[in-house]
């Protein structure tokens, strides 16, 4: 099912993704974030879900079964390095740097802070081209409690 996807994200200079294939590629990315302290907690899943929801106009349902194939693919791909390239190539800055704070939410959303989810994170934003500040600005906006 995935193989396709993997193939493509796999070449040394992948075509952009289909809106459909990007919308995988970034929800595998925050399944990534949420297993990355090896405690996939139940907050996280409901904050992928809702982002996905919110970020997509999908129904709880619809979200489900996206976040559902992504977890699916995020254990089998290779790497974050592909999944970050697929989103930086088919999203503007802007919706980049709301793909970080979607990721911060979804880091955060146990409540805890690891030292996985950090460097992760750490990682994630200087591949998708968001500069350090607007990181630290989306983290401290989750931690506000004003993300979604």
């Amino acid at each position: 099912m995935f193989d396709t996807l993997l193939r493509r994200l796999a070449r040394p200079d992948p075509d952009p993704l289909p809106a459909e294939d990007a919308r995988l590629a970034l929800a595998a990315l925050l399944v990534r974030i949420a297993r990355s302290d090896n405690d996939y907690a139940a907050s996280e899943v409901a904050r992928i879900d809702r982002v996905l929801a919110t970020r997509f106009e999908l129904t709880t349902f619809e979200a489900a079964g996206l976040r559902a194939k992504a977890e699916a693919l995020e254990a089998q791909a290779p790497d974050t390095v592909r999944f970050t390239r697929a989103i930086k190539e088919a999203v503007p800055y802007e919706d980049r740097r709301a793909v970080v704070q979607s990721a911060w939410s979804v880091a955060l959303a146990d409540g805890e802070r690891s030292n996985e989810e950090d460097a992760l994170m750490r990682m994630i934003a200087s591949l998708l081209g968001v500069s350090d500040v607007d990181s630290a600005m989306a983290r401290q906006h989750v931690s506000k409690g004003s993300a979604s």
